[in-house]
């Protein structure tokens, strides 16, 4: 009987072994077949050989902005164009930051402008953008589609069309030629309110429902339930806000007269063009470079979160 038991108990062991191999095996496929996919999986190779071709012509306009940056004169007016420099010089850095230190107000200050109102357009566009996401969402009230509706077409509205009418708004609210000017124009970001509601949409409504029934108010469902469950939604609004702040030329010329208020991008604009073509060509592709790094490095480090979002929200 004692044989018999243990014979039975072996077979019931190899059954079970056999059993955890194959959910194992199961399971890391799953892990390499998914959207985005944490561990490698053979079938990700024909993946893998139709994207080389695409990510070698995405990346020889990244190299063509660095390599740009640090040729010398006679080489970025060379025909046909050079993607690599021959040799390699810091000259163009050298006389953006001369010309730089030439004016009336300090670099530090048009750096420290952009950092400010970059910083805060990011905060506001993402608690703005996931409040009215929230609303659409989770909120019953009147003339909710409508509104919604209203978000989606102005999605589609280029920001150069109401360039005027937003002008007259400015000035007559008094938002003008202070820092408020370089944030309230961009705060207004319709992606931004669409990608977000369509990863709330995600979240179950039993979990709404429960928080509900335990006493909580929509602050804070809001949050400690619904925040903790967009976050990378949210930091692809804080990527959009960042791209739309950091770069941003039109508030400097159209909102700001004093010169001390003014960001970087458009101080760098003002230094490339008062001077002669030939040093403009070189000081221009120098702060292209400076411009464009932070950008980069910031997609970089949240392309992950990216990603989640675009295959939640519907975009194919």
């Amino acid at each position: 009987m004692i044989k018999l038991r243990n014979q039975e108990l072996t077979k019931t062991e190899r059954v079970k072994r056999k059993y955890l191999r194959k959910a194992r095996r199961n399971m890391k496929r799953f892990q390499g077949i998914k959207i985005n996919p944490s561990c490698f999986h053979v079938s990700q190779l024909k993946f893998i050989f139709l994207m080389l071709p695409m990510l070698l012509i995405t990346v020889l306009p990244l190299i063509y902005i660095f390599s740009h940056a640090f040729k010398p004169l006679s080489e970025l007016y060379a025909y046909p164009p050079r993607i690599f420099a021959s040799r390699i010089t810091f000259e163009n850095f050298r006389s953006l930051f001369i010309a730089a230190s030439q004016t009336g107000v300090p670099f530090l200050r048009y750096l420290f402008n952009s950092v400010v109102s970059t910083t805060v357009t990011i905060f506001l566009s993402i608690l703005l953008g996931s409040l009215a996401a929230y609303s659409f969402s989770f909120l019953k009230y009147k003339g909710k589609k409508a509104l919604f509706g209203l978000n989606q077409i102005a999605i589609m509205i280029v920001p150069v069309a109401i360039a005027v009418p937003r002008f007259i708004v400015m000035s007559s609210l008094g938002l003008t030629n202070n820092m408020f000017s370089h944030i309230i124009p961009l705060l207004a970001m319709p992606v931004g309110v669409f990608l977000v509601k369509q990863f709330m949409d995600q979240v179950p409504r039993e979990l709404y429902e429960s928080a509900v029934i335990d006493g909580a108010n929509n602050w804070k469902i809001y949050t400690k339930i619904v925040m903790p469950l967009v976050k990378p939604a949210l930091m692809t609004v804080a990527i959009l806000a960042f791209q739309a702040s950091w770069n941003n030329i039109e508030t400097s010329s159209l909102y700001v007269d004093n010169e001390a208020l003014k960001t970087l991008p458009y101080y760098f604009s003002t230094l490339t063009l008062g001077n002669s073509a030939i040093a403009a060509q070189g000081m221009s592709a120098a702060a292209s470079l400076i411009i464009f790094v932070p950008n980069i490095v910031l997609f970089i480090l949240l392309q992950k979160n990216v990603m989640n979002t675009m295959a939640h929200s519907g975009i194919k």
